[in-house]
């Protein structure tokens, strides 16, 4: 079975049908290698982030990440259990609970964040350096476009 859909030639040249394309693929290659270490991508994502934020509430996480707070309560749960986060007072306010990454957890995250690195670079194996570099910069600016000027991505010079 082929692993691209077919679709109208047409369509194969509409950079928002590549892009799918490459995104469900590199979903694909990510997913496989964290799957090699027992996890789940939403759950790397949020173990990322405890270890970025952290301690940081798991409120404060939802909103990050953007997950719903009934599925944080049980993706920190798994995480618990597995002992790679825990759960203890809040530094900053004794009455609310924070989520810390386990020194389990930064062992893991580190042999997840090479799994993620490799199946990256099987992604972009056809590309060189200089494109993968390019291929980033571009996609960050159409993810985001309202992002501002960056060292390659000047404004538009006064007209007056």
């Amino acid at each position: 079975m082929a692993e691209t859909p077919y679709a109208p030639a047409r369509i194969r040249t509409l950079p928002s049908w590549l892009l799918g394309r490459a995104a469900a693929r590199g979903h694909r290659l990510v997913a496989q290698a964290l799957a090699r270490e027992g996890m789940r991508m939403t759950h790397h994502a949020v173990l990322c982030a405890v270890a970025e934020l952290g301690p940081v509430s798991q409120a404060e996480l939802g909103r990050a990440l953007r997950i719903d707070p009934k599925d944080m309560v049980g993706i920190v749960g798994d995480l618990e259990a597995e002992g790679l986060v825990e759960r203890g007072p809040d530094p900053d306010d004794r009455r609310k609970n924070a989520v810390t990454v386990s020194a389990a957890g930064k062992r893991r995250l580190r042999r997840t964040e090479r799994l993620g690195d490799e199946a990256n670079d099987e992604l972009t194996a056809a590309l060189t350096p200089q494109e993968r570099a390019q291929l980033v910069a571009l996609l960050a600016r159409i993810a985001d476009p309202g992002a501002g000027c960056g060292p390659d991505r000047t404004a538009a010079p006064d007209p007056a």
